[in-house]
């Protein structure tokens, strides 16, 4: 378990930081830049869930979700470079993913289909859900501009967030009292002449 006594370190004051595996580098890595607008999207599903109210089905779902969140953002911090570790680095699983697709299939079956884009807003909560997914569409750019270069990436971690921003998608809709709230795109509505 990790046990944090001391908040600063300074070990940063020079635009350098650690990964899990103690390896340096700069603040501004692909990698650093990755894992942190991971931590970015993790913060905006936290605003999300306070936004939720009675709704614990979904505040489970997501509570959850920021747990794994955590996971993925150590597994992008330590790069399986195929170096012998004193420990086992954690890694997002298949199984994560496939989780993420049950829970989607399940939220969107209480859904009518869709007949227009929906514009990111309705409700509170489902406006915080459409920020969240925004944000994990950014981490999912990083990582796998991350993986474009050659750097190590676990394929589980770019499926995870794809999925992620799907069912916040969904579950944005639910927000909007499945779908009865949604604020739908009219294409062209306010063009003049």
């Amino acid at each position: 378990m990790v046990r944090l006594t001391k908040i600063y370190t300074k070990t940063g004051d020079t635009g350098r930081t650690r990964l899990g595996d103690m390896s340096e580098v700069d603040k501004h890595d692909a990698r650093v830049e990755a894992y942190g607008t991971v931590d970015e999207a993790n913060a905006t599903l936290g605003l999300a869930i306070a936004a939720l109210g009675k709704d614990e089905a979904l505040k489970a779902i997501f509570l959850r979700i920021q747990n794994d969140l955590f996971d993925l953002g150590a597994d992008l911090c330590v790069p399986d470079r195929g170096k012998k570790l004193d420990w086992e680095p954690l890694r997002v699983t298949d199984a994560q993913v496939e989780r993420l697709e049950t829970e989607i299939d399940a939220l969107n079956a209480r859904l009518a289909p869709l007949d227009s884009f929906v514009l990111p807003g309705g409700s509170e909560a489902a406006a915080r859900l459409h920020l969240a997914r925004t944000v994990t569409r950014r981490a999912e750019r990083r990582v796998v501009a991350l993986a474009s270069t050659g750097e190590p990436v676990n394929g589980a971690v770019i499926r995870y967030l794809n999925r992620l921003s799907d069912l916040l998608f969904v579950a944005s809709r639910i927000a909007n009292g499945d779908g009865a709230r949604d604020v739908k795109w009219v294409p062209g509505q306010s063009r003049t002449g």
